[in-house]
């Protein structure tokens, strides 16, 4: 081989090689570049997986007793019929802010052709069933100690109206088939049951043939109701018409009560009865999981005159819902929060629903000291409760 001939092959030689050092630079980078593709890949995915948890949540609202004296339908009176609408203007933005709106409707609407009648045996216009209406109510309770003041036709007149209104309720039925119709309200994507049941009804007795007209206290009727119904529903809300009259601090009968209501399934448990604010709790079940319970909301329309009386609440708590990408599903209960509120009404007249904190507009000079002590009381077993000045 000649000179020349060995140049050549060694140029070609090294040509060669630097070629396939080439082609290996290139398989190196697409080697990386498919790497990165995968890593983008697995963060779609990821994302994707995200996307497909699913959380919904709702705001639950309740307010205490509907008590219809007859100050305050006669200071509803018009000219032609009543109009309490009025009277629940200053606090009514508070309470269609929830999903679901509950009260609770202590005296029967049971319309003037019944007679209207304030204490003892009550019978009120169907113009208060319009007024909660307007005020976002979704569902009310009528068992309490007066389902019965107006007879089974009060009852029958009330629940008309209400399904007139498309407003549910609960505690008191029309017949057999309505007592066995489940009462459930969807908001988001979360069903919410309701049950509602009183310790009795003054003396007045149900008759016999007719369980159905009014629900008493009864624990194995409360427990297999509350199981029953939360094998339908995400969460399940209790009304409890018990307690002690004008006692601010819930007494051993309820709490054995909340307790047995609490282990069978309640989710949230509301109290009525005693006509003064008494203080929330939250209950730790024996699985873990809790329940909220305030003993009693108090009055929130009403015509009796002691302080406390005149003191009552707007609750808000919320309920939340989480099914993630294994289709688990876990519940949860939070933010619970409750505006005072006080009855105005300067000689039982001019009726009106006003927050606490700012009853010193309307002449109760000692409010936000009232304010003050209204807070400290519902903290009373729990401080996991925020007492707010405005909702």
């Amino acid at each position: 081989m000649n000179k020349w001939s060995w140049v050549l092959t060694s140029i070609f030689g090294v040509i060669i090689l630097l070629f396939m050092i080439f082609l290996l630079t290139i398989g190196d980078t697409n080697h990386e570049s498919n790497e990165l593709t995968v890593h983008q890949h697995q963060k779609v995915q990821s994302q994707d997986m995200k996307s497909k948890e699913i959380h919904s949540e709702i705001t639950l609202g309740a307010v205490g007793d509907i008590l219809v004296h007859n100050t305050v339908y006669e200071d509803a009176r018009t000219s032609n019929g009543f109009d309490f609408m009025p009277m629940f203007h200053s606090i009514k933005n508070s309470m269609k802010k929830p999903d679901i709106m509950f009260a609770n409707q202590e005296t029967m609407i049971g319309g003037q052709e019944l007679g209207l009648s304030s204490y003892p045996q009550f019978n009120s216009p169907y113009s208060v069933g319009d007024a909660l209406k307007d005020a976002g109510v979704d569902v009310v309770s009528m068992a309490n100690n007066h389902t019965l003041d107006a007879g089974e036709q009060g009852i029958l007149n009330a629940t008309s109206h209400f399904n007139q209104l498309n407003i549910s309720y609960v505690g008191a039925n029309r017949s057999q088939e309505d007592q066995q119709r489940d009462r459930i309200l969807h908001a988001k994507g979360i069903s919410v049951g309701f049950l509602a049941y009183t310790y009795g009804t003054n003396g007045l007795q149900r008759p016999a043939d007719k369980p159905y007209l009014v629900q008493y206290i009864d624990d194995d009727t409360l427990i297999d109701d509350i199981k029953e119904l939360k094998t339908k529903v995400d969460f399940v809300v209790v009304s409890l018409h018990f307690g002690q009259q004008y006692q601010r601090l819930a007494n051993d009968v309820q709490k054995i009560v909340v307790d047995k209501a609490s282990e069978a399934g309640a989710d949230v448990i509301l109290g009525h009865h005693p006509h003064v604010l008494q203080p929330a709790e939250w209950i730790t079940k024996e699985n873990g999981e809790r329940t909220f319970v305030i003993y009693s909301l108090g009055n929130f329309l009403s015509g009796q005159s002691e302080l406390y009386q005149r003191i009552g609440g707007i609750l808000h708590i919320k309920l939340e819902k989480s099914i993630d990408q294994n289709n688990e599903t876990q519940y949860g209960l939070s933010g619970a929060k409750i505006m005072p509120t006080y009855m105005y009404r300067p000689n039982y007249k001019n009726y009106k629903i006003i927050p606490l904190k700012k009853a010193d507009e309307y002449g109760l000079h000692e409010a936000k000291e009232l304010y003050q002590e209204i807070q400290e009381h519902m903290k009373t077993y729990t401080d996991k409760i925020e007492v707010v000045s405005d909702l």
